[in-house]
């Protein structure tokens, strides 16, 4: 696949760097993540030679620098730059593929912005409410975020890879866990002394605070499919797509793999791209 070509689109707030692959074509394919920038899309776009794929760093993340003094990371805020680059491009309505925070951008960008998405593929979208015991969900939330502000980053992450992983609803016995430590993840227990992280710090809690519209949802054009990996069966984000699907009046979509089946192996955590493609294809050209 030829070199990505890396532009920039200046707005007021932002200076929001995205990445244009492929031939050229419509619809165009839009690939986004939150907190995970363009980076952890590119051995998905690699199986995408025939279309225009088009992959962004959100605001303050990666290469896109922030010009409006905070901090946090809304889906308001995002779904808004999407819209503007979207305008840019000039080749609206897009495809979406979208995972995680990237998903429930996402989806604020279907209820606020109708004309801007043909198919939505929501990936996995971390949304609290729409879980049975979304205030257990947002203690297992702080329990993570506090970890991190209380030892760092490994010791955050750590016990973030453990609700994460958990099976079914987080009840007493998740809570009666001792926090994990670092080291059972091959992490060493190191504090950097910086609490910013996007992931752990509240930074983008209001990501996982996020209310779907349903409403505004159905009233779109847009068709979107809730998808979720085979391999992530009972944890958190497969019981979110699960229950964004229900609020949608629909089934989840499974895909292969797990949260991260799009992503290559350079990042540790492998999924299954080729095969994550293929399903992907087939459920973009399903209109």
């Amino acid at each position: 696949m030829t070199q990505p070509q890396t532009n920039t689109l200046a707005t007021p707030d932002v200076d929001l760097v995205y990445d244009v692959r492929g031939p050229g074509g419509l619809p165009i394919l839009l690939m986004i993540g939150q907190p995970m920038s363009a980076e952890g899309f590119v051995a998905l776009a690699e199986h995408f030679t025939d279309r225009t794929v088009v992959t962004y760093d959100p605001r303050g993340l990666g290469r896109s620098v922030r010009k409006d003094g905070r901090t946090d990371h809304t889906p308001q805020d995002q779904a808004l730059d999407l819209h503007r680059l979207i305008e840019a491009l000039g080749a609206g309505p897009v495809d979406v593929f979208a995972s995680s925070g990237g998903a429930v951008t996402a989806l604020e960008l279907v209820a606020a912005y109708p004309g801007d998405v043909t198919t939505l593929v929501a990936h996995e979208p971390p949304i609290n409410a729409v879980l049975p015991d979304a205030a257990a969900a947002e203690r297992a939330r702080a329990r993570f975020h506090d970890a991190y502000q209380e030892k760092g980053g490994s010791a955050g992450m750590a016990a973030f890879i453990v609700m994460t992983s958990w099976q079914g609803e987080f009840t007493d016995e998740f809570f009666a866990q001792p926090l994990p430590d670092p080291a059972a993840f091959g992490m060493p227990a190191v504090d950097d002394g910086s609490r910013d992280d996007p992931l752990l710090s509240k930074n983008s809690w209001a990501i996982s605070d996020y209310v779907p519209d349903a409403a505004a949802l159905a009233a779109a054009p847009t068709r979107i499919v809730v998808a979720v990996g085979e391999e992530s069966a009972g944890t958190y984000t497969a019981r979110t797509a699960q229950g964004l699907a229900a609020l949608l009046g629909q089934e989840a979509t499974v895909f292969p793999s797990h949260h991260g089946g799009f992503l290559g192996g350079e990042f540790g955590y492998a999924g299954k791209p080729e095969e994550f493609a293929v399903k992907l294809k087939e459920t973009l050209a399903a209109r």
